[in-house]
């Protein structure tokens, strides 16, 4: 088979990519580089037909479809806080971009289409765990931009017959995840400033829970959705089905380094939801999806690639 995977030379892409070529797949990747790395390629360059282009660029989506099996769009702007602070842009990539996607795969005639969507629709319920029945109801820009990539995805379906899975990830982690960023996610900032001695920021009090998933996880759920029959048109939560506080995240951390850390704690953010749990029931029947990595154990396997990736020099 040939994939295409949109955001492939990302923090999620690449991991992805790697899967699909140790099966022996065919795989085109495009990316703009805006926060992927050529890097996170280097060991495949040879096995994996690079594109340097943006999904806003209809003509370049369209030439990386061509031919093309399975899509699997990650490309995004992927921050709660960078879409608050600049929603045209999140809008213009994550909505834009995503239509330019879809129209592509219609037109390629593909499989199946595999939109990375995001916990973020969910929004501040008060319910736990989250269920795909639920209300969407998303306090970000970004949230809205995730959720009205699966409505039109959902649309392609019932329109063009195009096949459609919607994942919604919950905070994903692991090796290749950017740290350097204000925008980066917490558990990669978490590490960085402990390589560092400094302390880790926290924004609220640290009781925030998260649906932490290690990237293993992820991309064993979304290979499972481009390939299994009869879930073509369905959202479904792409999570482990547990919840960690940042505080209690301070304290694994503590246990894996054998290191003191304190925490500083800033005023919470705008647009940064409490409380985040996955129930991962439909993704388990539909599927067959199981987590094989729990969060203590992927913590510390992100831990060890840290630390030999960002040493203190």
């Amino acid at each position: 088979m040939r994939y295409l995977v949109t955001g492939g030379a990302g923090f999620i892409g690449s991991n992805i990519v790697d899967e699909l070529v140790r099966r022996g797949q065919d795989v085109v990747v495009l990316d703009d580089l805006s926060s992927g790395k050529e890097e996170n390629l280097a060991a495949l360059r040879s096995q994996v037909d690079l594109r340097i282009g943006t999904i806003a660029d209809l003509a370049a989506v369209q030439s990386a479809c061509s031919g093309i099996d399975y899509v699997i769009h990650l490309a995004a702007r992927t921050s709660v806080p960078r879409s608050v602070a600049n929603p045209l842009e999140t809008n213009r990539v994550n909505i834009d971009g995503t239509l330019n996607v879809l129209v592509a795969a219609r037109d390629a005639k593909v499989r199946r289409l595999v939109f990375a969507a995001s916990s973020s629709a969910y929004g501040e319920t008060a319910e736990l765990p989250k269920t795909e029945s639920m209300s969407a109801s998303p306090i970000s820009p970004y949230g809205v931009t995730k959720l009205a990539g699966e409505l039109y995805a959902q649309v392609f379906g019932r329109a063009y017959g195009l096949e459609n899975v919607s994942l919604r990830y919950f905070n994903v982690f692991g090796p290749r995840q950017d740290p350097s960023s204000q925008y980066s996610g917490v558990l990669s900032r978490f590490m960085l400033a402990v390589i560092r001695g400094e302390s880790p920021v926290i924004f609220g009090d640290g009781e925030q829970s998260r649906d932490f998933t290690y990237i293993a996880n992820v991309v064993d759920v979304t290979l499972r959705a481009c390939e299994t029959p009869g879930a073509s048109g369905m959202v479904m939560n792409g999570g482990t089905g547990a919840r960690v506080t940042l505080n209690q995240v301070i304290k694994l951390l503590e246990k894996i380094t054998g290191k003191k850390i304190t925490a500083e704690y800033d005023p919470p953010r705008i647009g940064d939801i409490k409380d985040s749990q996955a129930d991962i029931s439909l993704a388990r029947k539909v599927l067959g999806y199981q987590p094989t990595v729990n969060f203590e154990e992927g913590l510390k396997l992100t831990w060890d690639w840290y630390a030999s990736t960002y040493h203190k020099t």
